[in-house]
């Protein structure tokens, strides 16, 4: 099975993506999943698990309502408020969709990602973990402090961290990105997307030698058995076409590795991060 564990779907005209503005030529248009399987097809990916990208729970349920009508679509990752005293209300809601296999917090859009450390935040994700529901961690590398901080008092967490972390690529640095991160993958139970890297990068001026040692660290401090490949499409647009992605990725990733870590990488972690069985209904389950 092979899963593309991370790309996003929108509709400009629905108005909650602020962060997608008209000097963005390339991504400033509708992305849905007619526009996507091309892509798929390509390269063999069975579907996709499709990300959150607005902070509402409107574009949770229109994420949902994507997939109650497109196969391609093996779960989405929809987006919850645990500041809100409200928030095991909404993922009660959000769970009875057969297609909903988890949630994101966005720590990148947080002013202080100390934020997360709070006791009220701290005994919401506790009883999360309790119940193993994966969590996405879209993070800036400047905030794997907090978030290790975080993993330390929940431990149990099912959590994985999206984007390798956004490591500096552009700059070429390593720490504290390295140091940090190999902490967080100390936790058993995180996993790590090898995504997001061309958007890091020097947009369409970038070069395969500048990924080689963050995939070499990553793939070292994880091991084949807790990374996953995402495109990030369509955000990937604004520095390569999801062919380059993937090429990139298989470019970096250690020679040692044979097809057994490939099939991790490319599906079967995702598979059994986001427990995808039978999610399709159609004998996904080994």
């Amino acid at each position: 099975m092979r899963v593309d564990a991370h790309q996003h779907y929108w509709l400009i005209e629905r108005g909650d993506y602020g962060w997608i503005k008209p000097d963005i030529p390339e991504i400033y248009r509708n992305f849905l999943p007619s526009d996507l399987r091309p892509n798929l097809d390509l390269h063999r990916f069975d579907g996709s698990i499709t990300v959150q990208a607005a902070p509402t729970m409107e574009e949770t349920d229109y994420l949902l309502s994507l997939a109650d009508h497109d196969s391609s679509i093996l779960g989405v990752v929809g987006w919850i408020d645990l500041f809100d005293p409200e928030h095991r209300q909404h993922y009660e809601r959000f769970r009875k969709h057969p297609k909903f296999i988890g949630f994101r917090i966005m720590i990148q859009d947080m002013p202080d990602a100390h934020v997360i450390l709070e006791p009220s935040y701290i005994e919401a994700l506790s009883g999360y973990a309790k119940e193993e529901v994966p969590i996405d961690f879209l993070v800036l590398s400047h905030q794997l402090e907090p978030l290790l901080k975080l993993i330390q008092q929940v431990p149990s967490i099912r959590g994985v961290v999206d984007h390798l972390g956004k490591p500096p690529i552009r700059s070429g640095r390593i720490e504290p990105w390295e140091s940090l991160l190999k902490q967080i993958a100390g936790f058993p139970s995180i996993y790590c997307k090898l995504s997001g890297m061309v958007t890091e990068a020097e947009h369409r001026r970038w070069s395969q030698e500048d990924f080689n040692k963050y995939v070499h660290k990553v793939t070292a401090m994880f091991g084949p058995e807790r990374v996953m490949f995402g495109s990030d499409w369509p955000v990937c647009l604004l520095s390569a076409e999801y062919g380059q992605v993937v090429d990139v990725l298989a470019e970096a990733l250690p020679k040692s590795w044979g097809e057994a870590e490939y099939a991790r990488l490319f599906g079967l972690n995702a598979k059994a991060f986001y427990k995808l069985k039978d999610v399709r209904g159609d004998g996904l389950e080994e």
